[in-house]
């Protein structure tokens, strides 16, 4: 008896140390793996892995088993990592669950051994910049493949079909194509195929989810989208029948007589006669009234001279001069004589005219935007100007409270914001010392100018854009929130197309079509996004003679490695916000991207910005550290 206890516990030891080697030869080949990682990619000042120091207690990002023998989860959000990853590295990690590289700047293909890591559940890369086929080796144990706002293209790999335990596929916002594959997957609960280049029908198999799930794919139909159109063969070609007996024979035709040939001729020289005298006529008429016109105006302007402040109503005839339209609802209590009368402040001189400061003898103070180059009539301009009065009536658009239209002058008046413009607060001015902007106002002045240009769109229709996006016409109320002005200007004026090489804030299409849209607007409003972000103007100058536009700058510094000169110098002095920023950072390139169609809708935008918000008010750290599935 004695001698089978002994026995036992020999044996217990000899598998302790057959083991225990084996459990430490793991986990130092696991350590190995993510050194190797670290040192082939650049990265942030978060990670402090060296060789040194306990990966399970003190590496950032790890998380081990409870023996402490593995690495399961390695969380990297927003670390700053660029580049492509290797192969064998983070692909020897064989005891890994859950993977999260979101929302950094990585590149090249995805690693085949990264996702068909055996114990693999959950895997985390979106908002990157991944590029080639989706890897067809993939885990049977996945739950969730997040592949969101890449570049991946081809298309969906039918080994997908194998995933049974697959819960969430999301996918949206690549460059993928071809046809959707019969999916049939018992536990997908949360698809998300939008904003690819899909076609064809949707499968019967997935279309018990959501249209919002397919958005964004124009060659795609069904349901739950819009029904495919049937295919109806050609027409059979008909068989030409031979005209009847006969047919090809002309009847006699019956000549005119002289007399008749006679009377046409010289009906027809009266005409013309009469014709040339009435042109002549009116030739005489126009003249003289021209020259009317010109005396006119000579006076106009040699009465000008006595009020100098008045430069904004420098056209307006005598007999208009009461002729200043007023919305309903609003307050303000003057005619075009008393604001004629104002002192007049130049504010700036934008795309569509001049704005000035004009403070009325009763202290209002208003802003009289004069327009230049109309190309509509009146009645047009009149149509225009109560759409953009209707529109105006939304928290985070100014409003239209008057305008003036006569053939000479062509007069907005606005409410005046004593904050500036958001590019006062980026860049200042000449005339006020500029204050630093911090982040919780910067977001919500982004938040605020999407929902205003989310408005105009929704409400405006199709074909109603704004036009003319730039921090410049992104005012600031008392509360620091943004108010969108000029908007519905556009389609009134002769807007001479950009320039090719500098567009600014203008979309590239814009360089052909010179039609205003919203994917123009998008376009635009991711310009004001990076502009947000980097503090920079929408024009940048890296050489002395060289101009760069704001989006390709970022791509060339983002591109080379991950540096702080990206974002503004002010928001790198605040803790806790690199990864909100680098999400918002996502969201600006998703708008700024040169395809039309593969920009996301302001409505999307609005959404984007406010998950963004939202996950990061409460607890600027990520989320991860308490749930694996975010």
């Amino acid at each position: 008896m004695k001698f089978c206890f002994i026995r036992q516990r020999i044996t217990v030891l000899y598998v302790i140390v057959l083991l225990l080697p084996l459990a430490v030869s793991d986990l130092d080949g696991d350590k190995q793996a993510l050194l190797n990682f670290a040192n082939a990619v650049p990265h942030g000042r978060k990670l402090n892995w060296t060789s040194a120091t306990p990966i399970c207690s003190s590496w950032v990002g790890i998380t081990c088993s409870q023996d402490g023998t593995r690495v399961i989860s390695l969380r990297l959000p927003a670390s700053g990592l660029v580049g492509s990853i290797p192969n064998n590295t983070l692909g020897q990690l064989d005891a890994l669950r859950t993977l999260s590289l979101r929302s950094n700047l990585l590149s090249g293909n995805l690693p085949s051994d990264i996702t068909s890591l055996p114990s693999l559940q959950y895997l985390f890369v979106q908002h990157n910049n991944f590029s080639g086929d989706i890897p067809s080796s993939l885990s049977p144990q996945l739950d969730i493949l997040d592949l969101s706002f890449n570049s991946f293209t081809g298309s969906i790999p039918l080994a997908l079909q194998n995933l049974t335990r697959l819960i969430t596929l999301s996918l949206q916002n690549n460059s993928l194509s071809g046809p959707l594959p019969n999916l049939t997957l018992p536990s997908l609960r949360h698809l998300n195929l939008s904003y690819n280049h899909f076609n064809g029908s949707i499968p019967s198999s997935l279309q018990m989810f959501p249209n919002t799930s397919f958005l964004g794919n124009l060659a795609l139909c069904g349901e739950p989208l819009n029904s495919c159109l049937p295919i109806t063969p050609p027409p059979a070609p008909s068989s030409v029948l031979p005209p009847p007996e006969g047919s090809h024979k002309q009847s006699p035709k019956r000549k005119l007589p002289l007399w008749a040939i006679i009377a046409i001729a010289v009906g027809g020289s009266l005409l013309l006669f009469l014709l040339i005298l009435v042109v002549c006529l009116c030739c005489l008429k126009r003249k003289k009234s021209d020259d009317g016109s010109v005396l006119k105006g000579k006076s106009s302007v040699g009465g000008r001279s006595e009020k100098p402040k008045q430069e904004f109503g420098s056209g307006v005839q005598e007999p208009d001069r009461n002729k200043l339209t007023f919305f309903e609802g609003t307050s303000y209590n003057f005619d075009l004589e008393d604001l004629l009368r104002a002192s007049a402040e130049v504010l700036g001189k934008g795309s569509f005219g001049t704005a000035y400061k004009a403070v009325l003898e009763e202290s209002t103070t208003v802003v009289v935007k004069r327009l230049k180059e109309v190309i509509v009539g009146k009645k047009e301009f009149e149509q225009q100007m109560e759409i953009i009065g209707r529109l105006g009536q939304h928290a985070h658009l100014v409003p239209l409270r008057a305008y003036y239209y006569s053939k000479d002058e062509k007069l907005l008046v606005n409410d005046y914001f004593s904050n500036g413009s958001l590019s006062t607060l980026l860049h200042g001015s000449r005339t006020t010392e500029r204050i630093p902007l911090d982040w919780e106002t910067r977001v919500k002045i982004t938040i605020g100018a999407a929902r205003g240009i989310a408005h105009i769109h929704h409400a405006g229709g199709a074909k109603f854009a704004h036009g003319n996006i730039k921090s410049s016409n992104l005012l600031i109320n008392q509360d620091m929130d943004s108010c969108v002005s000029d908007f519905g200007i556009a389609p009134l004026m002769n807007f001479p197309a950009p320039p090719p090489r500098y567009p600014g804030y203008r979309a590239p299409e814009l360089v052909q079509t010179r039609k205003h849209t919203h994917k123009s607007d998008v376009y635009s409003f991711g310009v004001l996004l990076l502009e947000m972000l980097t503090g920079k103007q929408p024009m940048q100058s890296p050489g002395r003679e060289e101009m760069v536009d704001l989006p390709k700058w970022v791509q060339s510094v983002v591109r080379e490695e991950w540096t702080a000169e990206v974002f503004d110098v002010e928001l790198l002095k605040i803790q806790n916000i690199e990864e909100e920023m680098v999400q918002m950072l996502q969201i600006a390139m998703a708008c700024v991207t040169k395809v039309p169609d593969i920009r996301p809708s302001m409505d999307d935008v609005v959404r984007m910005i406010e998950e963004v918000s939202q996950r990061n008010s409460d607890t600027r750290p990520s989320s991860e550290d308490n749930n694996p599935i975010t």
